[in-house]
């Protein structure tokens, strides 16, 4: 792989992200190890988001790379239409042993858009198929993500992603969200307020009627738009309302999927069964791209019972891609092997003591947390909104962590890597994701608001500031040094 400067980046066009600022300034990262990235001046960057909410097990874990590896030489592609390959059907039973056996059956797509799309359609071609053809309104939730396709930002509820797309799907309603910092900021776990909420859906119910409805979906914890955790109580009661008036409930579980909550899947957490439920980005570790949706027996049965012939006419060209299937399967076993779950659990409460010792903070106005997701906010700077917290990113960028931010909140999610890491040839703990988020973080958020010039924020670190960690007996020991001594890392 080349590890150097592209000669132009002139002709990609890059996805979410300020084009301009980035090629005027780039973050280039050229490989990935444990809980590490490198970038192209061959500094260290610690990990502090799983890549994109999508690598659970750690960078380049040698048993998935492998069996992507042997894969591709036997079987580099095989179609799924009135086709199959083993990996696709093994893989599938894996599923459902992963899944606790709630759900009978899984669809393949190749990301987290498809898989929101698919469930849509598949709760739309089932209340067709029994017969209640009229069920064809969805309802999605304020601030809710579930990817770029046109259902899935129809359902969406963040006007960003809606605005410039015309009017979308029709017959589309949205449920308020959760959020609310007056009742709920700083909270642990799930917030006192906000379960009654949920009873916004009698209110589209009798809107609408039930008889035109087809399904909900919702983020059981909403990611993208800054970690917005769930009311106690607040999904069982969708569930309840769901099941009286007839309506699918649809689980988007592209980021709370395989271990973030320290579950299986939020479901599992909220004990909270949906009808269908997505899946991606962990699925396979991020190694392929992936996607899937679980689905009910009963639903699956419902399309079986038509006339012979092609029961659900949808697809992709990659559903089931071989090397998909080939990392998924690994992923399952390292998940099995290293404890990746267990490992979440004993991490949950130092992750958690770590984040909300951040209160107190310049501009923080809220810190909240479940599982090992958490959520920065900062107050926005007037008429800047969501520059404080894109500083703070750029700053924690140049102290060596990645985070992640949306608006003005930071969102954090470690790894959950099961074995001590290795960086520069000594082990570390594999907490200190935590306590080095914690310590970039504080710095980040200090300076964030302090008027930095952009000629310091678009700072590039020296080659050398990696060498910093070298002289400690341990990574950990090296991030509690700099904490204890706070310095300015962000220079002209």
């Amino acid at each position: 792989m080349n590890e150097t400067r592209p000669e132009s980046m002139s002709a990609f066009w890059m996805p979410f992200t300020n084009n301009r600022d980035f090629k005027a300034n780039p973050r280039l990262l050229v490989s990935a190890e444990g809980m590490y990235y490198k970038d192209v001046d061959g500094n260290a960057i610690l990990d502090g988001t799983a890549g994109l909410w999508c690598v659970p097990c750690g960078h380049a874990q040698p048993q998935i790379v492998g069996a992507i590896r042997e894969m591709v030489g036997q079987l580099d592609f095989a179609p799924t239409f009135q086709m199959g390959h083993p990996a696709a059907f093994d893989l599938a039973e894996k599923l459902m042993d992963y899944t606790g056996h709630k759900f009978g059956h899984v669809f393949y797509t190749n990301s987290g858009s498809e898989a929101v799309d698919t469930a849509l359609k598949i709760a739309l071609a089932y209340h067709r198929v029994r017969g209640e053809g009229a069920r064809t309104r969805l309802i999605g939730r304020e601030r809710g993500y579930h990817g770029v396709g046109f259902g899935g930002i129809s359902v969406g509820g963040i006007g960003g992603n809606r605005k410039t797309f015309g009017p979308l799907l029709p017959g589309v309603d949205h449920l308020p969200h959760t959020h609310n910092l007056d009742k709920n900021a700083y909270t642990v776990g799930e917030p006192e307020y906000g379960t009654h909420l949920a009873d916004e859906l009698e209110r589209i119910v009798a809107l609408h009627d039930a008889s035109t409805i087809a399904a909900v979906i919702v983020e059981p914890v909403a990611g993208s738009t800054g970690v917005l955790i769930p009311p106690k109580g607040y999904l069982k009661r969708l569930r309840e309302l769901c099941t009286k008036h007839g309506i699918l409930l649809i689980f988007d579980e592209v980021i709370t999927g395989f271990g973030r909550m320290t579950t299986p899947f939020a479901a599992d957490y909220f004990d909270v069964e949906p009808d269908l439920m997505t899946t991606a980005k962990g699925l396979t570790n991020g190694m392929v791209p992936m996607g899937a949706v679980f689905s009910k027996k009963y639903i699956h049965d419902a399309f079986m019972d038509a006339p012979p012939g092609i029961e659900l006419f949808h697809g992709y060209t990659y559903s089931g891609h071989p090397l998909a299937c080939a990392a998924s399967l690994a992923t399952l076993q390292v998940f099995e092997e290293q404890d990746i779950l267990g490992h979440a659990k004993n991490m949950q409460a130092y992750w958690q003591d770590a984040v909300h010792s951040l209160k107190g903070l310049p501009h923080v106005i809220d810190l909240r947390s479940i599982g090992l997701i958490a959520g920065i906010e900062l107050d926005p700077i007037a008429g800047k909104p969501g520059t404080r917290a894109f500083n703070a990113f750029k700053q924690a960028f140049a102290d060596g962590v990645l985070i992640r931010t949306t608006g003005d909140i930071i969102a954090l999610s470690p790894l959950r890597r099961r074995r001590a890491d290795t960086h520069d040839g000594r082990h570390h703990r594999p907490v200190a994701t935590a306590g080095a988020g914690k310590t970039a973080c504080r710095r980040a958020v200090r300076q964030a608001g302090h008027g930095i010039k952009e000629s310091r924020l678009n700072y590039k670190p020296r080659k050398t500031r990696g060498r910093t960690l070298r002289g400690y007996a341990s990574q950990w020991d090296a991030y509690q040094s700099l904490r204890d001594r706070p310095r300015r890392l962000i220079r002209v």
